[in-house]
């Protein structure tokens, strides 16, 4: 720093062999690796990790023990994990979201474990396939769901010319039976009102993954879904159903709700009438199935998001040049006294720190405020693991793991001559 040469970089440290997966079990071993590598706890200014309640949990997630010893290791969750996370609550809010994704993906299963099966597809579908669900990427799952919803009526034929033509009972079995589901109404209205919510989160999920996203961007990003999902909340159902109608109308299909069997029972003296159920079932499926729908999405988006809130009080006015010059005195003293409480434990303050690195004109040495172009598996560890040694020992995989994903560093070093060094040495 004496000679004003500053720079942030990334480095790749070592994995962890943890046997003890609850929040407790993960911050001992993390706290045991820090001391191993001689790295200060208060040292930290920033947690990330994945959406696990071992990991985030607000009690006795590793990110809070963390917290608890150094209040200036910030914890901020990827947003578009989180995003993930809340369209699969949407997906298990109800038992109908669950059984509309199961007939998606059996329509898919019954295609692919033929090659015969998948040529009758293609012999019916011109444009897209049918495409697996991601258990893990929900919001690639628009792939899977947009193949069926603007090619319900040549997935059934191809269905049907299986039902006629497959010699195995299991498999004609099955192909009546989706053929049944994609003539029901309320799955054509389901596949319409997912679409409709898969969109809305793909594009969302896209824009947080760009590079030039910032914490000001993202909590527009997620303020714009939630605005969505009010909005189809109220008009979504009436929409949809237009939609619907049409795609039954080319289906020759009556776009009629299932009526449950009313059960009769004997009543109390005390109850009332009016607790009866009365509703019609457009009303029933509108209630207990899109509401539902939309009702999680808005307490999951709200609950996953809240520490953005917290990250944009403490950072917001220093995001938006426009908004920084708007800010009168006492408001910019007020936001300036929140940035130094938080970054203050004990005697310790990181502000005279950065007053030092502006003075010295460092700041162009700063990482940036963005984030990861898209997500990335664990894909060095896969092949390490995998496919370049089916067994290894835990200190031979970190060594090869630096070697691998520290290329860049292992590029400037002469590893013939270290090779000859360590053998003389060792002959």
């Amino acid at each position: 720093m004496s000679n004003n040469n500053i720079k942030v970089e990334e480095y790749f440290l070592e994995f962890l062999k943890v046997d003890d997966t609850f929040g407790l079990g993960f911050f001992r071993e993390l706290l045991g690796a820090l001391e191993s590598l001689d790295l200060n706890v208060d040292d930290v200014r920033g947690q990330g990790y994945d959406n696990g309640s071992n990991m985030k949990g607000k009690k006795q997630g590793v990110q809070m023990r963390l917290l608890e010893m150094n209040p200036r290791a910030l914890y901020m969750s990827c947003a578009c994990h989180s995003l993930n996370h809340t369209l699969s609550d949407m997906a298990h809010s109800c038992v109908k979201a669950v059984s509309f994704f199961g007939v998606v993906q059996r329509i898919y299963t019954l295609f692919f474990s033929s090659t015969k099966r998948w040529k009758v597809l293609l012999d019916h579908v011109y444009d897209l396939t049918v495409k697996s669900l991601c258990n893990t990427h929900w919001e690639s799952r628009i792939k899977s769901v947009k193949a069926i919803r603007f090619q319900t009526s040549e997935i059934r034929s191809a269905l049907l010319e299986l039902h006629r033509t497959c010699e195995d009972a299991m498999s004609k079995s099955e192909a009546k039976s989706l053929v049944d589901s994609l003539e029901s109404f309320e799955f054509l209205l389901g596949i319409v009102i997912w679409y409709d919510i898969l969109f809305c989160i793909n594009m969302v999920s896209k824009k947080l993954q760009s590079e030039s996203m910032s914490i000001d961007s993202t909590i527009e990003q997620i303020e714009g879904a939630l605005a969505f999902f009010e909005g189809y909340r109220t008009t979504g159902f009436a929409t949809s159903m237009n939609i619907a109608k049409e795609l039954v109308f080319v289906m020759d299909v009556k776009p009629t709700f299932p009526v449950k069997r009313l059960v009769l029972r004997k009543k109390q003296y005390d109850e009332n009438t009016d607790d009866e159920d009365v509703r019609s079932p457009e009303e029933a499926f509108e209630y207990d199935y899109l509401n539902v729908i939309t009702d999680m999405a808005i307490a999951s988006l709200r609950n996953r998001f809240d520490e953005l809130k917290r990250f944009e009080s403490i950072f917001g006015f220093l995001l938006d040049s426009k908004r920084l010059k708007l800010l009168d005195e006492s408001e910019l003293w007020q936001c300036c006294n929140t940035f130094h409480s938080t970054f203050s434990h004990g005697d310790k303050s990181d502000v005279d720190l950065m007053i030092f690195i502006q003075n010295s004109r460092f700041s162009k040495g700063l990482c940036q405020i963005n984030s990861s172009s898209a997500q990335r598996s664990f894909s060095k560890l896969k092949l390490l693991k995998t496919y370049l040694r089916s067994s290894m020992s835990q200190e031979r995989l970190n060594g090869l793991a630096i070697l691998c994903i520290e290329k860049d560093m292992l590029g400037k070093i002469d590893v013939d001559s270290m090779i000859d060094n360590f053998a003389s040495r060792n002959a």
